[in-house]
């Protein structure tokens, strides 16, 4: 199958069609037995949008299944390695290693945007380059290497590309507004908050999300955006606005 001509910074000869991914597989050391199951990681759901005849799926469903073995993996990791850490760290530390930002810069190093499929729209808005569609790639290629190799085989990817480095990770990854209610929330309630999707409008192309953030049954705060990470962000932007922030300061200052 070929793809229109790309206009981001990568050139055409340096980007992969799609149609070879042993470049890929070299990379990271699997060879898949399912060559379309690997291709379904790369295929982002604004491509379906253009291309109304490819029968195929999204990577969306690999990217739901790769977030649960990676959560898996990190925090079995995590537990081992960290005996005398309590739950509110091991949670903080986890949280680190799978965010949006830390993802998206192993995608990178893989070179995993240059594999995708994409729209026009999504190309020359420089989607290669998405943080958001960079880690949920990594995601999705982590489903695929799951249901094509077996656990094992990801907890080798994973150690491979997270775990080996997960100290720097953690230490580099920057602050955000889900990290930070996440601490505040930590000291003060000894609780962990969730992310519940509370509205979803808009065509496929041009999704937004609501979100909010709740501490068990009481929602703390809600947040609009064009996907659940940054509409999550911004849910915990708000909470953090709504408590008070004398007592923010102080917790943070524990």
């Amino acid at each position: 199958m070929k793809t229109s001509t790309p206009r981001s910074k990568i050139s055409p000869q340096q980007l992969n069609t799609g149609s070879d991914f042993s470049s890929l597989e070299q990379k990271i050391g699997i060879k898949f037995s399912d060559k379309n199951l690997l291709k379904n990681a790369f295929i982002h759901r604004s491509y379906l949008n253009e291309h109304k005849n490819y029968r195929g799926q999204s990577n969306e469903r690999l990217e739901f299944l790769g977030d649960s073995v990676l959560s898996i993996i990190v925090s079995s990791h995590l537990f081992k390695n960290l005996p005398q850490s309590p739950e509110g760290k091991l949670t903080q530390l986890r949280a680190a290693l799978v965010r949006t930002e830390t993802l998206a810069k192993l995608a990178q190093k893989l070179s995993l945007g240059q594999y995708l499929y994409l729209s026009k729209g999504e190309e020359d808005s420089g989607g290669r380059n998405n943080n958001s569609i960079l880690a949920n790639t990594f995601e999705a290629l982590t489903g695929a290497i799951y249901l094509d190799q077996g656990m094992e085989s990801a907890r080798d990817f994973l150690a491979e590309n997270v775990l080996s480095n997960w100290k720097q990770l953690a230490e580099t990854a920057v602050s955000d507004n889900k990290s930070k209610l996440q601490e505040v929330l930590q000291k003060l309630y000894h609780q962990s908050p969730s992310y519940k999707i509370i509205n979803t409008w808009g065509p496929d192309h041009d999704r937004r999300f609501e979100m909010g953030v709740y501490l068990g049954q009481e929602c703390f705060g809600k947040g609009e955006g064009k996907n659940k990470q940054e509409a999550a962000q911004n849910a915990a932007k708000n909470a953090l606005s709504e408590l008070d922030l004398n007592k923010l300061q102080k917790t943070l200052e524990l």
